[in-house]
């Protein structure tokens, strides 16, 4: 069962916030987009939905900028979000061609009931709430609305085509722009992942001067030379190992993030090879997919999500591919032709335990250790995590198993920056990952502009977290080299927001300081619930021109858990319904209820043979507190 239908149609609240990018220096209102229809974009930089999201909006954007005006609502997450200077450059990495609304303290969010990232609200011509809709997934559904809209209105006289309130920035240039990742050619050179410039960036060993670079610098999924190939926001690299170079016919992998795809770069002549990847976005539930993603076969027939960075793993005999954009590792053999699932159940959280039903958010910077051990950056629960991999016997053949574990890091809404004992230490949103030649790991703290360093312990001990450096400009990769001092180290940070990367010499016991600048979590508005029976309802209706999509089984699932488990009573788990029965602990307090939809759709007329079909996906955290006499009724919109 699904809740269908409209939502009440009330009037648009005001935009408010503390300023606004992308205007000019002018404050936008409603009033000044009376006659357009708006979309309201509530995201946060740091999510990658948000950026799927981004990257949906672009065509639609570009095909009615003459009667829709987009607007980002920034509500931020971590803390290093809310600074204004960190959101301007995230507007900038981004290439977001709209205006931007800065809501630090979420006022706005508040006032339109936003209760995920990314959430979409529709306004039409006359300033009324037509739609809502979380998740990613909606560019076909908004493209259906915005046409009906606009007939609709110009049919009224009350739409008004013309530009809208977007006023371009002045451009900037540099030899950078925004790098992700960097690693050390075997030449002494450095190849960087330049994200901003949609290609690669060779420099010499000083880290500055350019030698080359690969990729014409536009947007774009193309193979070819270094002046014809493209890129879309390339962040992983990592060298393949020399005795597979001959066998594969490419040198360097490369996580192509917004094209999901992982390209092979050959180093002689800068040539770009597809190697994986169809170019379009793995979606979570997607009836496509193949075997739920985990196809073992031709790797450029599997969909990918946003492949932050790739790593070689001797033990897997494969390069593991860090899946950002649902939440999972996985093993690409470029000689066996095959592309799996390694670990992660593509939901996102903080569990340890069996690869198969780990669970992570946004992974997202890789490194493997001496002992095999693969090291991750797992952004979104700001945590330092590893895999271990185990072959075992498998019906005459040998199957990697692993166990994933964490370090540090508490869970999706706790970050910080803590240093000392590991199991009490916080980062905040960690981008890159690094193994010291004493085995110890590094860690591009990324919102914290920080170096840390984990210590293993021993004996049971949870180890020791300390800091090398600070006040960088949003650290995102780091490379390991050789000091000139006799056994230090050298570390070549890549300082993203900087556009540039940065050295910093350790010395030979190099230890770290241990600071404390405290603990956070995200705070987002409370919603009251009463004790006992809650009636949870996801609204989802499918656009003009489409009814659901069960050719395959049922078109919609809902996911239901709770933090702490002991808030539910009843109603956890998988099913199909869009409606639930939950039963919530009056002793419980507060908590958060987690909640994942997917809804299928596709085109609804009997004439067209292969109708195009679309999923809509929506994971949300909802913070909640028991209260007596509060709402039994909880509602949530997919598409309403």
């Amino acid at each position: 069962m699904a809740v269908t239908g409209s939502l009440p149609k009330v009037r648009a609240s005001e935009l408010v916030g503390r300023g606004w990018l992308n205007t000019g220096g002018r404050d936008v209102t409603l009033a000044d987009l009376r006659g357009k229809i708006v979309v309201l974009d509530f995201w946060t930089f740091c999510c990658i939905n948000c950026l799927h999201v981004l990257d949906e909006l672009r065509e639609l954007e570009a095909r009615h900028r003459d009667v829709l005006v987009i607007i980002g609502v920034h509500s931020p997450k971590f803390a290093h979000e809310a600074d204004p200077v960190a959101l301007a450059a995230a507007v900038e990495r981004y290439e977001v061609h709209h205006p931007v609304l800065d809501d630090p303290e979420l006022i706005t969010w508040s006032a339109y009931t936003a209760r995920a990232w990314p959430t979409l609200v529709v306004i039409d011509p006359q300033g009324y709430i037509v739609a809502q809709m979380a998740g990613e997934g909606h560019a076909h559904n908004l493209s259906i609305l915005v046409a009906d809209l606009t007939r609709e209105h110009e049919a009224k006289g009350t739409l008004h085509r013309g530009d809208g309130p977007y006023v371009a920035p002045e451009p900037t240039s540099g030899t950078l722009r925004f790098p992700a990742k960097a690693i050390v050619l075997p030449g002494g050179t450095f190849l960087v992942a330049d994200a901003g410039h949609h290609g690669l960036a060779e420099l010499a060993p000083d880290g500055e001067t350019l030698v080359r670079r690969i990729g014409s610098g536009e947007r774009g999924l193309a193979d070819g030379g270094p002046a014809q190939a493209r890129f879309s926001e390339p962040n992983g690299l990592c060298l393949v190992p020399d005795a597979l170079r001959a066998t594969v016919g490419f040198d360097v992998l490369v996580a192509d993030t917004v094209n999901h795809a992982l390209r092979g770069v050959r180093l002689a002549d800068g040539h770009v090879t597809t190697v994986a990847g169809t170019g379009e976005q793995y979606m979570v539930g997607g009836v496509d997919n193949g075997d739920d993603g985990d196809l073992a076969g031709d790797p450029h027939a599997v969909r990918l999500s946003s492949p932050w960075d790739v790593v070689w793993s001797p033990a897997a005999g494969a390069f593991v591919v860090a899946m950002a954009g649902n939440h999972t590792l996985w093993a690409f053999d470029p000689v066996g032709g095959s592309l799996r699932r390694l670990a992660g159940t593509m939901n996102e959280g903080l569990q340890d335990g069996p690869a198969a039903s780990a669970w992570f958010a946004q992974t997202s910077g890789l490194a493997v250790d001496a002992g095999g051990r693969v090291w991750l950056a797992d952004s979104e629960v700001s945590a330092l995590r590893y895999l271990d991999l185990a072959p075992v016997p498998d019906d005459g053949g040998i199957t990697t198993v692993g166990t994933v574990g964490t370090a540090v890091g508490a869970g999706l809404y706790d970050f910080g920056f803590r240093d000392g004992p590991a199991d009490q230490a916080l980062l905040q949103h960690p981008l890159g990952v690094a193994v010291l030649p004493d085995g110890s790991v590094v860690v591009a703290d990324t919102y914290n502009g920080a170096i840390r360093r984990y210590a293993p312990g021993a004996d049971g001990h949870p180890g020791q977290v300390t800091t090398l450096a600070r006040d960088l400009a949003e650290p995102s990769g780091v490379v390991v080299l050789p000091s000139p001092e006799a056994g230090g180290v050298e570390l070549v940070v890549v300082e993203s927001a900087a556009h540039r990367l940065t050295r910093i010499r350790l010395p030979k016991d190099v230890a770290g300081e241990i600071l404390d600048a405290g603990a956070h979590r995200t705070r987002r508005p409370v919603t009251d619930v009463g004790p006992g029976p809650l009636r949870l309802e996801v609204v989802f209706t499918p656009a003009t021109g489409q009814k659901y999509d069960d050719r395959y089984g049922a078109s919609t699932r809902l996911q239901v858990s709770a933090t702490p488990p002991e808030l539910l009573l009843s109603g956890a788990g998988d099913g199909v319904d869009l409606v639930r029965d939950l039963v919530l602990n009056p002793a419980a307090g507060d908590g958060v209820l987690h909640i994942t939809a997917h809804a299928a759709s596709c085109d609804a007329d009997p004439a067209i043979e292969y109708p195009a079909c679309h999923l809509n996906a929506q994971d949300w955290g909802v913070p909640v507190k028991v209260t007596v006499g509060a709402p039994t009724t909880l509602t949530l919109p997919l598409l309403g």
